[in-house]
């Protein structure tokens, strides 16, 4: 095919469909116009896993074949459970909400819950109320079908550049045994490296940083989610968890119950 722009649709739906089942699976339309590959940036210095999360075949194949030919390495998924599983093996998620086995609104909660990998929710839901469920959900953006490819990888790197790991003021943080490096991001406990994921790392740090003070939820949210609107949920729980279990003592973390948390000891 010699056109420059190719839209795939998905078939009407029948007229005997309730309502809301045409809703719930809108006519489908992706503008795959993709512009070739950047011979510098992001995706030559490295390239991104991604995870495709789309039932619809033709959809899913567009979207891999853009993103490989702009350096990445995409993997392509139908459902909601084999998203589940494979969330770890990625460094971003793109998530459709219009899933064939589970709700997506709480596929993007459970993988938020679970792990800090940055993810795109994509619907072609376009209410207000539909872009905040998605987000309260912990989606970091929200794209509405039918969307470009530019605007989908300007929105990736617009993301990935907000994750990339900053600079942090004090290179060295000792506490007794433990050892924060901000500048290699590395977390050491008797002399023993400590595997720690970025999230785990900025909360670590963050309560290192100020070991007499209560950081409370809401700050917490703000420092190292960069959300100062959500309501502070498991997220975090799941996060101080995880780090007691690395440090190998639930002493280093205290919570201060109805207020946050603070830098304890062993």
């Amino acid at each position: 095919m010699d056109r420059k722009t190719m839209r795939f649709s998905e078939p009407r739906a029948s007229q005997h469909h309730h309502a809301d089942a045409a809703h719930a699976q809108p006519s489908y339309y992706f503008d795959q116009e993709i512009p070739p590959g950047p011979t510098t940036g992001p995706a030559q210095r490295g390239a991104l896993r991604v995870l495709v999360v789309e039932s619809e075949a033709r959809a899913a194949e567009a979207l891999v074949q853009g993103l490989r030919r702009h350096g990445h390495r995409p993997e392509s998924v139908t459902t909601g459970a084999k998203a589940l599983q494979m969330k770890h093996s990625a460094d971003l998620v793109l998530l459709d909400l219009d899933l064939p086995d589970l709700d997506g609104i709480e596929v993007c909660r459970s993988i938020r819950a679970s792990c800090d990998t940055p993810l795109i929710a994509v619907s072609a839901r376009d209410s207000e109320l539909d872009r905040v469920l998605g987000l309260q959900a912990g989606a970091d953006d929200y794209i509405v079908k039918p969307y470009g490819f530019r605007e989908l990888m300007a929105r990736i790197e617009a993301i990935m550049r907000r994750v990339r790991p900053q600079p942090l003021p004090e290179q060295v943080i000792q506490r007794g045994p433990l050892r924060i490096d901000s500048g290699t991001r590395q977390v050491s406990l008797n002399g023993e490296h400590i595997d720690v994921t970025r999230k785990e790392f900025d909360l670590l740090h963050l309560l290192c940083a100020q070991p007499e003070t209560v950081i409370s939820r809401r700050q917490v949210m703000t420092q190292v989610w960069d959300d100062s609107w959500s309501r502070p949920g498991r997220t975090i729980d799941t996060h101080v968890s995880s780090l007691r279990s690395k440090l190998g003592a639930s002493t280093w973390i205290i919570t201060i119950r109805g207020v946050g948390f603070r830098l304890g000891h062993p």
